[in-house]
């Protein structure tokens, strides 16, 4: 399956993103990427399909472990509603839908994804063991456009 040891980011699931920026940066001096948002980032969900929702996100710019924040849209997989706090671990995949799939295989499920299945889950799936934390699989095709953006360009095309 995925190489735990290319972990690259601890997804956080919070309210208020100005206010999670502010509370993480005081507290531990990180220094935060340029906040992404958009009101129709395309995700697809077992559960409900292809859908549009509102994604409001940053990550630290220093590494190698990053802290990413998301503000989700109500209902949204990124929505915390009464839930703020650590959401997934980032992986980067060489072969998203393949290193997927195998989870799957393996009793793995899949809580959401860039695109469906059958269309091969695109840039980022949501992994879930039975026991366990997401794993967000990212497509390592984007590590140069993360390693700009952390260093203080633009993320560029959607993620």
């Amino acid at each position: 399956m995925f190489d735990v040891q290319r972990t690259y980011h601890l997804g956080v699931r919070v309210p208020d993103i100005d206010t999670a920026m502010a509370e993480y940066g005081a507290a531990q001096g990180v220094r935060w990427a340029t906040v992404q948002h958009s009101d129709s980032r395309s995700v697809w969900t077992p559960e409900r399909g292809v859908e549009q929702v509102a994604l409001t996100f940053v990550y630290s710019c220093d590494g190698p472990h990053r802290i990413e924040l998301l503000q989700g849209g109500p209902g949204s997989v990124w929505d915390c509603g009464d839930r703020p706090g650590l959401h997934h671990v980032g992986v980067w995949s060489d072969d998203v839908a393949g290193e997927t799939e195998e989870a799957v295989a393996a009793g793995w499920r899949v809580a959401a994804a860039a695109k469906p299945p059958e269309e091969g889950y695109g840039t980022f799936t949501y992994i879930v063991p039975p026991s366990g934390l997401i794993v967000e699989l990212v497509s390592s095709v984007a590590i140069p456009r993360f390693e700009a953006w952390w260093a203080g360009g633009s993320l560029g095309a959607d993620r």
